[in-house]
């Protein structure tokens, strides 16, 4: 597809088009490295009780058992639990529920949905550009001591950093709402540590925190849209409060249900690990071509790549059949970046393959 101009400036440049997202490049009939969801059958422990939820849909959504099995799983109380029609809803809600704030800051790059969410309420956005020099990691020194509004992401779409949770959770301060994206947050893995390495999902000790999660990406459920917040009471009572009614449906309150219990959280763990593979995969086989540099040591589903002319390389990919992400549209970064989902090895071998023919010609 082609590229949509970017709208001008006061200062008379370009503004990166943060409405653009990875999915108006997933044409269909190509092989889609653009969207960062997994392409995976649902398991029948996930796919049996959203089916039966089809004889149910005459009733109003009941979201009390979606959410306290979200929050057993995050050892907090249910009442520190709000489910929302996919992350980006719990990122208007934000918007919408603190138009109090007077500095709102956004950490770049990463994903644009909340900047988005924060313009259209009426907010003026500070921008923090994190350094690709440093491989865009978190300088906490650069965020604004005044700033009342913070969000940032953790694993960060599109440059596939996870920050220290230290490091993160040191912006946390009383009189500031620190709003912390963790969509990518069950694709990441260490070894020797349990869990989800630099969550902060169950931290109740941080002033103002605010967990973002999603359960569409691992899970490939992004057209059934259920994610959920997780802070203290009164903060989610606040965003509550502007949040339609019966905004997440039955089949989503489900599959939030579903996706909570010990089984899945042990399914995502083997994810996890077998993405971690297949994402040293991918690295290795870029680290042969000439001029592409792989951002830092991804951690998510996704590789932030910088290669000279890639608007090009994007542009005849996409005559060759496959679809990646543009980068250009990311607040700090610009046309020589790709961001490129991790698939499994064949695909991926087969990716390389006409990348390099594509480079060459």
């Amino acid at each position: 597809m082609p590229d949509q101009p970017s709208a001008p400036t006061p200062s008379g440049g370009t503004e990166p088009d943060l409405a653009h997202h990875g999915d108006a490049e997933a044409t269909a009939g190509l092989v889609d490295l653009a969207v960062n969801v997994r392409q995976a059958p649902l398991p029948q422990w996930l796919a049996d009780p959203i089916a039966a939820t089809l004889t149910e849909l005459a009733r109003y959504p009941d979201p009390a058992p979606a959410r306290a099995a979200v929050a057993a799983r995050h050892r907090r109380h249910p009442n520190e639990v709000l489910l929302t029609a996919g992350a980006a809803e719990g990122f208007v809600l934000i918007a919408q529920a603190l138009r109090g704030v007077r500095r709102p800051v956004v950490v770049h790059p990463q994903f644009t949905e909340p900047e988005a969410a924060l313009r259209a309420a009426g907010h003026q956005v500070e921008r923090v550009l994190l350094d690709p020099a440093e491989d865009f990691r978190l300088d906490a020194s650069r965020v604004p001591a005044d700033a009342d509004l913070v969000m940032i992401g953790n694993p960060t779409n599109p440059t596939s950093v996870l920050h220290p949770a230290e490091t993160v959770a040191a912006l946390a301060r009383p009189g500031r709402v620190l709003v912390v994206d963790e969509a990518f947050a069950d694709t990441t893995i260490a070894p020797g540590r349990p869990g989800e390495p630099e969550s902060l999902a169950e931290r109740r000790d941080l002033p103002g925190l605010l967990v973002v999660r999603s359960l569409t990406k691992t899970w490939g459920l992004a057209g059934l849209r259920i994610g959920y917040l997780l802070g203290a009471r009164e903060l989610l009572s606040r965003l509550a409060a502007v949040q339609p009614l019966w905004a997440v449906s039955t089949p989503a309150l489900v599959a939030a249900s579903a996706c909570a219990t010990s089984v899945a959280v042990q399914a995502e763990r083997a994810i996890a690990a077998g993405l971690a593979a297949d994402r040293d995969h991918l690295v290795a086989r870029l680290a042969d071509l000439p001029g592409v540099r792989v951002v830092g040591r991804p951690a998510s589903a996704f590789v932030l790549l910088h290669l000279p002319g890639a608007s090009r390389v994007r542009a005849a990919l996409r005559e060759r059949g496959w679809a990646v992400r543009r980068g250009d549209t990311f607040p700090g970064l610009g046309p020589d970046w790709l961001r490129v989902a991790v698939r499994d090895r064949n695909t991926t071998d087969a990716f390389i393959d006409v990348l390099r023919e594509t480079m060459e010609a």
